[in-house]
């Protein structure tokens, strides 16, 4: 039986059956979580042009999502420390096509972005070529040579990792003391979240592995020296902090 990656229980109790997969509950804290987790080629398969290239999906509404990072890039500087006449440096897990990295560097930033999806690194690395990005999980971004950072932006990706225990050690690793995280991800407990599990938008097998609560996300950033020091109200099922290491 596999333990809960947040509280490390063994108790618990099936949630759903969704398309021939089982995801549990965790008696003790809550987390949802798929078991087994997605093998490597199922992942490989999910996020190879996850965003249906650059011409369609996610990346036609560049405007928009520019001026979205824009905005939270700002928030963002102003809760991170002045270094004086030393840039400050912004690191983006999950950047996909790379705008709030480019939003960190119109504010001064040095910023860097990585993410598992080829198509994404490719059409990040066109659109906005004064950035550095990266292909490939933080786990091997961490386990190299960066530096560390000030800032580290992950937004609707740790639901997607099959080990959260090493994607927020990783994460971690990549922050200098002091540094912040902000991080977003659906909210299974949100009072809006619909009954009928299935009619949620943020529900979504196997690309979804993980379910968090405010409570056991708290928690599981808490083992690896990251506190929650601000929470932002969500109308939609959702969890949105900034964490200092």
């Amino acid at each position: 039986m596999t333990p809960c990656q947040v509280c490390e229980s063994t108790e618990r109790r099936l949630f759903i059956v969704h398309d021939g997969r089982e995801l549990f509950s965790c008696v003790t804290c809550g987390l949802v979580y798929l078991d087994p987790m997605p093998t490597e080629d199922e992942i490989a398969a999910l996020y190879t042009d996850a965003y249906a290239g650059a011409s369609d999906g996610y990346f036609r509404k560049t405007g928009s999502k520019m001026r979205r990072s824009q905005r939270r890039a700002r928030a963002l500087a102003r809760v991170t420390p002045d270094l004086g006449s030393q840039a400050r440096r912004f690191l983006d897990v999950g950047a996909n096509g790379g705008f709030m990295v480019e939003a960190a560097r119109e504010l001064g930033f040095t910023a860097v972005g990585l993410d598992i999806d080829p198509v994404s690194v490719e059409f990040a690395r066109t659109s906005f070529a004064a950035n550095c990005f990266y292909l490939g999980t933080v786990e091997q971004f961490g386990a190299t040579e960066h530096g560390a950072f000030d800032v580290v932006y992950c937004s609707e990706v740790i639901e997607h990792v099959t080990d959260a225990n090493a994607f927020v050690a990783a994460i971690a690793q990549t922050m200098r003391p002091g540094a912040v995280l902000y991080l977003t991800t659906p909210d299974i407990s949100h009072w809006r979240r619909p009954k009928d599990i299935t009619a949620w938008d943020g529900f979504c097998p196997p690309a979804h592995c993980l379910y968090f609560s405010p409570a056991n996300l708290d928690r599981l950033l808490a083992r690896h020296g990251l506190r929650t020091v601000r929470r932002h109200f969500a109308w939609k099922p959702g969890i949105k902090l900034i964490a200092r290491r």
